[in-house]
């Protein structure tokens, strides 16, 4: 039997959906009209950037705690990034099913940051009570 080794962020699923919602984002975004810019397309493409080099910065801190911080740290910018694909499809830059495809993704990514948090959190509390 083959063992998955996660060797690197890159392995982490949580990172390979945070990266399929960049692709996404940023394919997204080129649609927006040219005024958005500097206002929401750089909001949007900074925000789902900083979720994946979170992920990629806390899989390499030392401590558990560390790398929940910066787990943390990315669920907050996937959070911003739920309220402004909120607000471009209130105000007519993405039509809904499309809304309904990215939002999908952002609930994956969540999820397996989520886990990512539990198991950092359970592997922490367990060396916490063998000393």
């Amino acid at each position: 039997m083959t063992e998955n080794k996660i060797r690197s962020f890159t392995d982490l699923n949580a990172w390979k959906e945070g990266h399929k919602l960049v692709l996404m984002i940023y394919r997204t975004t080129e649609h927006f009209p040219g005024r958005e810019m500097f206002a929401l397309i750089n909001q949007m493409r900074r925000c789902v950037i900083s979720i994946t080099s979170n992920i990629a910065e806390g899989f390499s801190r030392g401590t558990n705690n560390d790398k929940c911080q910066f787990y943390t740290t990315a669920q907050g910018s996937l959070t911003e990034l739920q309220n402004q694909l909120l607000i471009a499809r209130d105000i007519g830059y993405i039509r809904q099913e499309e809304f309904q495809t990215l939002a999908n993704q952002t609930i994956t990514t969540n999820k397996l940051l989520n886990g990512l948090k539990r198991i950092r959190n359970t592997s922490y509390k367990i060396q916490d009570t063998q000393q």
